[in-house]
């Protein structure tokens, strides 16, 4: 299997077929701007067969070691399968392999926050909910 490729923006990469619509409405809910500033998730979307199924591991060793970006989102099959969608996010720091999910709405604010260190990997893994899905902070 062939490296993780580098990219200009974050990954967002394919490893579940067995849906096309439910690729197609994660893509669109990802690139829907959000909040009152409007912002943008800066990703790039890989849908290539060859990285169907592989595991977190597998991905580990994929990822050049001059990789320029700390963290990875999959869509995988608990992605396609469940209503909303929660995609994994990889943390690559130091390969650490650390993952949480998030709903496909939030990846604006993750790879926003994450791209420029503005916050930490953990300070998303620790917001989860009781399903271990990050939706947003809670309000104030």
């Amino acid at each position: 299997m062939r490296p993780i490729p580098k990219t200009v923006n974050a990954l967002v990469l394919r490893t579940d077929f067995s849906d096309q619509s439910a690729w197609t409405a994660i893509c669109k809910i990802i690139q829907r701007p959000v909040g009152i500033f409007r912002f943008r998730a800066n990703v790039e979307f890989l849908d290539d067969a060859a990285y169907a199924d592989i595991s977190k591991d597998q991905l580990l060793e994929l990822i050049p070691h001059d990789y320029n970006h700390s963290f990875i989102i999959l869509v995988d099959q608990t992605a396609s399968l469940q209503p909303d969608y929660p995609l994994l996010i990889v943390d690559l720091y130091e390969r650490s392999g650390n993952e949480f999910r998030a709903v496909p709405s939030q990846i604006q604010a993750i790879e926003n926050n994450l791209s420029i260190a503005n916050m930490d990997f953990e300070e998303f893994a620790d917001s989860v909910d009781e399903a271990g899905v990050f939706r947003g902070f809670p309000e104030r």
